[in-house]
């Protein structure tokens, strides 16, 4: 059983009208072809819709129920245009959006905000994931998009694109209340007592572990690893644990616990990028509205 739209329209005229007569003028047709829809239609849902008399036509119980629910029908119709051209325009949909956990001290939550304000129809599915695990859901398409740390390995440049948009200074996350740390001057590495390391694994983020490495390395210092951990919220809690101390993106330093202090190095530091990379043929408009919202703010 197929009920057309053209028939819930009939329908809903006369209903309203309760004249025959006066729900065809408004439908801009004769009278007999619209009794004659009426009763195709009261045959295809198998139930009477209208009382007929001299006195002139009430609604059934059976057409009072279907009134609302013709109504909705026909407003969802009318707005269908409007929903298809917002979404070929990027304006509904969903956008899945995968993270690095220093991307949400630092770039993520403006770059939402702003997004949110521009298309505040459009889903967001957020997840926080390492750069090497976006990688590969990016390869499989089952994000649309990651921030995350480059570079991006060999076989995946041909199928995906990258944007940087961040680049910042390493700096020091010790405990609380070393000697070296008295004041809020920059520190040297070498001011430091020789406390374990706590750092990102390298099969994880190769880049951010070469740059940590690299220098204490010009500092002449070779570290004790001590922890590895993935994300930077517990790099953070073991420094705050005593466990030894970090080289972290500047960015972090907004995430605040007790037992941490944070300083700029006077050691060189190299700038470590955050950017965004997605599947150069997915093409979702939700995706790429979020790609022209973002060149305009990004601070690379």
């Amino acid at each position: 059983m197929n009920v057309e739209l053209r028939q819930l329209r009939y329908f809903a005229a006369v209903a309203e009208e309760l004249h025959f007569g006066r729900a065809a003028q408004r439908l801009h047709m004769t009278q007999p072809p619209l009794s004659q829809a009426i009763q195709a239609l009261e045959e295809l849902l198998g139930a009477p819709l209208f009382e007929r008399s001299r006195r002139g036509v009430a609604l059934t119980a059976a057409g009072a129920a279907l009134l609302p629910e013709a109504r909705r029908m026909l407003a969802q119709a009318q707005e269908l245009p409007q929903l298809v051209q917002r979404a070929a325009g990027g304006e509904v949909g969903r956008l899945a959006l995968a993270f690095v956990s220093s991307a949400d001290y630092s770039v993520l939550p403006p770059f939402l905000r702003a997004y949110r304000a521009a298309y505040p129809q459009v889903q967001i599915a957020l997840q926080e994931a390492t750069s090497d695990l976006q990688l590969e859901d990016l390869l499989h398409a089952r994000i649309d998009a990651g921030l995350l740390i480059p570079p991006l390995p060999e076989r995946a440049r041909a199928e995906l694109d990258y944007l940087p948009v961040l680049k910042e200074p390493l700096v020091l996350a010790a405990p609380a209340g070393l000697p070296a740390l008295h004041g809020k001057r920059k520190v040297a590495l070498g001011a430091l007592p020789a406390l374990p390391l706590i750092i990102f694994p390298r099969a994880i983020s190769p880049a951010l572990y070469d740059a940590v490495l690299g220098v204490f390395r010009a500092a002449g210092i070779t570290p004790v690893i001590g922890q590895e951990a993935i994300q930077m919220q517990t790099i953070v809690s073991l420094v705050s644990a005593g466990m030894g101390l970090a080289l972290v993106p500047q960015s972090v330093s907004n995430l605040k616990r007790p037992g941490v202090e944070y300083r700029a190095l006077l050691d060189p530091t190299p700038l470590v990028e955050t950017g965004l990379a997605w599947r150069r043929d997915n093409p979702s408009p939700v995706l790429q509205g979020f790609l022209e919202l973002l060149r305009k703010n990004t601070q690379c």
